[in-house]
């Protein structure tokens, strides 16, 4: 009531004021001391503040009246002396919740220094980092032709097993038949040099319940077709099967088509499946093949679900013979479940229009033939997971340097 009730202390200067101000505070806080009134001291500074805060700000004015305190806009500029700061150093709230202060932070300069010595990826500007020249993956020496084989389990089985005969039979051959690729797989200039087969990738086939493994399909890649038949004929599994014939066990040039857009990650929104279709007779189709080509190819790359694709050949000795005439499709692509997957293939204008005779779709799985993208689980003991250490130690090159056109 007193400071209101006196409005010539408004006209005094900013000095003048703050000095009065400080002093009645001081004079209020010593009276009030002893009666322990934090109320009332609460209200003085409050009014103080009020009062003060104009001042020190600038742009308005305050002034008594019968209700109270008025607040009216001051066009006069307050004027700056030299010595006083521009920016007063109040602890402010910013809009991320955060508090700041323009006083100096808790930063020195030698810690901002110590920061501009790191450049935007996080690495120390002018040190010692190596630089690496990369160069493209070489071809391995068994590059040139891609080969794959289909092994039907029930259609090759001489010993008349029923199927979870076989799916045990196949389950517990599967690790002999992995070391198997995996050695053939393993060579470089000094050390298996008579491996003359790169197992691209092996897998297993899955019955249309899941719950059994009925097949597996293996893309093999060799200069001839004659290293391929070798191979086979010592292959674990399908030794087991036939005793080595081959007569059974379809195998075809697959001429792969290496574009970017069929090349969805195998599990993409779905399933990795697999359709083996094969074409109706030459003079059932005739030109049918050619006329949809570029419809087939349009539908596989719009569908983004194939994984990978590619005409299936006559095996023949040499890539540009005439003789090697397409007689199929394998596609792998990614699935929700088997109605989308069956309608997938169904909807291909190839099976549309009747090109194929006789189409086989099937969920699969992925074994790694190459021991280079297991990530081994010390918590359990998996199958396999010391095959890398008994192949490095037998003498196998096992390092990523040393086969590196297996690093695909």
């Amino acid at each position: 009531t007193n400071l209101i009730s006196n409005p010539s202390h408004l006209h005094r200067s900013k000095e003048h004021l703050s000095w009065w101000l400080c002093s009645v505070l001081g004079q209020y806080s010593r009276e009030f001391r002893n009666q322990q009134s934090k109320k009332m001291l609460g209200s003085i500074f409050v009014i103080a503040l009020s009062l003060l805060l104009p001042f020190r700000c600038g742009g308005f004015s305050i002034f008594p009246t019968s209700a109270g305190v008025a607040i009216l806009s001051d066009p006069r500029p307050v004027q700056q002396k030299p010595w006083e700061a521009t920016t007063a150093l109040f602890s402010s709230f910013a809009a991320d919740g955060s508090e700041y202060s323009s006083s100096d932070g808790e930063m020195d300069d030698d810690d901002d220094m110590a920061l501009n010595d790191f450049d935007r990826n996080g690495d120390l500007e002018g040190g010692e980092t190596p630089t690496v020249e990369l160069s493209p993956t070489p071809m391995s020496k068994n590059a040139g032709n891609r080969f794959v084989a289909f092994v039907w389990d029930r259609l090759l089985d001489t010993q008349d097993r029923d199927a979870w005969d076989l799916h045990n039979d196949r389950v517990g051959l599967t690790e002999d038949h992995v070391m198997f690729c995996r050695k053939a797989n393993l060579y470089n200039a000094t050390f298996n040099t008579e491996s003359m087969v790169d197992i691209l990738w092996s897998l297993p086939i899955l019955s249309s319940d899941l719950k059994r493994v009925i097949g597996h399909a293996m893309c093999m890649e060799s200069t001839e077709v004659h290293h391929v038949h070798a191979f086979m004929k010592k292959e674990p599994i399908i030794h087991s099967l036939t005793g080595g014939d081959l007569e059974k066990i379809p195998i075809y040039r697959w001429r792969h088509i290496r574009d970017y857009s069929l090349r969805i990650d195998d599990g993409r929104f779905g399933f990795p499946c697999m359709c083996v279709a094969l074409d109706d007779e030459p003079e059932q189709v005739g030109n049918l093949r050619h006329e949809l080509r570029e419809e087939t190819m349009e539908y596989l790359i719009r569908s983004e679900k194939v994984i990978s694709a590619g005409p299936l050949h006559l095996p023949t000795e040499f890539k540009d013979d005439p003789s090697s005439i397409p007689v199929g499709d394998l596609i792998m692509f990614n699935a929700k479940d088997r109605h989308d997957a069956i309608n997938f293939c169904e909807n291909a204008p190839n099976a549309h229009e009747g090109l194929y005779k006789d189409m086989r779709v099937h969920f699969y799985n992925t074994l790694d033939i190459t021991g280079k993208f297991v990530s081994e689980d010390r918590l359990s003991e998996m199958p396999c997971s010391d095959m890398q250490e008994a192949l490095e130690y037998w003498g196998y090159p096992t390092a990523d340097d040393q086969t590196p056109w297996l690093n695909f």
